[in-house]
């Protein structure tokens, strides 16, 4: 079993404070670290977390507005300065080449390991060994993205008790069939793994909005996503101001999340204005149930459905 986690590294918006920091989301999935967003301080949250930089693979950036990149200059040398000689992929929407050219640029950097910038845009799937990325465009007045992990399809469950019963013996035939191979048995009858194993099963879906308004797409874009990461400014009393300043308010991102029939939604970008987030909470819990504002550090386990 594949372990999948969320480290939510930076939970509020617009600056840091003594509570949050700014955006930034690590997916911890086998021995890979996937970095959703890097605000300013971002290699210091790491370093107060269980998790290693060094281990990040890859980084998907939503915009470029400060709190979301700014920690990429100072995470990227120190990369280097810890001796890093694997490559590092950065993704993010139309300017991200420019936009590493100017990172690489700054003082007398010069990276040692090679790092590698790509533009995405709508459409975009990504394909990487045991999940695909999804991207989606959002709106928040800039080019700006959405994404989605979404794990490879399952094998079925191993019916150990039928592979018995048809004459295969216990060992490396089993583990044959849960790879979905075909085996054959010494009186030469051939076995299919769709002869053991039950239906396919699906992988797990993260979703992560970056900011933006509430948008209709974004429904069928977290369709049945074990988790919603969605952007939740502010309150909706605040409604007007959200919309003006391309955001959503955590009423509006419920709305989404049970539109979507996904099982958590989790809300960032918390504006520092909130020093108790439980009118956040509170607002997004009006209409969804399963709605939480996570603290900077905390981590969430994902675990497979049986």
């Amino acid at each position: 079993m594949t372990q999948l986690s969320i480290i939510f590294l930076g939970t509020g918006g617009s600056w840091p404070t003594v509570k949050r920091n700014v955006s930034s989301v690590a997916l911890k999935r086998a021995g890979e670290i996937i970095l959703f967003d890097c605000g300013e301080g971002t290699q210091r949250q790491f370093q107060k977390s269980s998790l290693s930089y060094m281990q990040i693979s890859k980084i998907f950036i939503t915009h470029f507005h400060g709190d979301h990149f700014l920690g990429l200059p100072g995470l990227i040398q120190t990369m280097q300065l810890n001796d890093r000689d694997v490559p590092l992929h950065i993704y993010g929407p139309k300017g991200m080449n420019y936009l590493l050219e100017q990172i690489l640029s700054l003082g007398y950097f010069k990276p040692n390991y090679p790092i590698v910038s790509h533009v995405v845009d709508e459409g975009d799937i990504l394909d990487f060994e045991g999940y695909k990325i999804n991207v989606l465009n959002v709106k928040h007045g800039i080019p700006a993205l959405a994404y989605s992990l979404v794990e490879n399809i399952r094998p079925g469950k191993f019916d150990k008790p039928k592979a018995l019963s048809i004459g295969i013996p216990e060992g490396p035939l089993f583990s044959k069939l849960q790879k979905g191979e075909t085996i054959t048995l010494k009186n030469g009858k051939k076995i299919t793994s769709k002869m053991i194993l039950g239906p396919s099963r699906k992988g797990r879906k993260i979703v992560f909005s970056g900011d933006t308004k509430p948008i209709k797409e974004m429904v069928d874009f977290a369709k049945d996503a074990d988790i919603l990461i969605h952007e939740a400014t502010f309150e909706s009393e605040l409604k007007d101001i959200a919309g003006e300043y391309g955001h959503t308010t955590a009423y509006q991102a419920a709305e989404i999340a049970k539109k979507a029939n996904v099982e958590k939604l989790f809300l960032l970008h918390i504006s520092p204005r909130y020093m108790d987030h439980k009118l956040i909470e509170e607002d997004a819990r009006k209409i969804f149930k399963n709605s939480f504002v996570p603290k900077d550090f905390e981590e969430v386990e994902i675990k497979l459905k049986k």
